[in-house]
């Protein structure tokens, strides 16, 4: 039996899960969809798909990004190098390499690097936060 969003590469809807490939099962960072974003940051799409999606990012010392909130998305941001700081509703939390934080949906937060070096981390979004952000004052 095949499980949906799977090995079949579709969504338990029946939609083709981008994510998802019967034909490689195994996902490489080396090879993943890469963009940038606020101009010095890259972004490697793990794991695209509606219902979850998983991100590697990089940004730069000195970067930020905006402050928003996603209305349904949950996330978890993850550090796996360096150490950046996560604004999440006012409250500044420290986030070192394996340490992670939930940003609930609704959530105000912005994640910045004061450090001195780059900070690598992961994005785990459920459902898919793209198309569901808006810029919080």
């Amino acid at each position: 039996m095949r499980t949906p969003g799977r090995a079949s590469g579709r969504t338990p809807s029946g939609r083709r899960d981008r994510g998802v490939s019967s034909a490689t099962p195994v996902i490489d960072a080396r090879v993943a969809e890469h963009y940038r974003w606020g101009g010095d940051c890259d972004g490697w799409h793990l794991l695209a798909g509606d219902d979850l999606s998983v991100i590697e990012e990089r940004m730069p010392s000195g970067a930020s990004e905006t402050r928003h909130r996603h209305a349904r998305a949950r996330q978890f941001f993850y550090v796996l190098e360096g150490e950046a700081t996560m604004e999440l509703d006012g409250v500044d939390h420290r986030l070192r390499a394996g340490q992670g934080l939930h940003v609930p949906p609704g959530a105000t937060h912005c994640l910045r690097n004061a450090s001195g070096a780059a900070v690598r981390f992961l994005v785990v979004s459920a459902p898919k936060s793209h198309g569901d952000r808006d810029v919080a004052p």
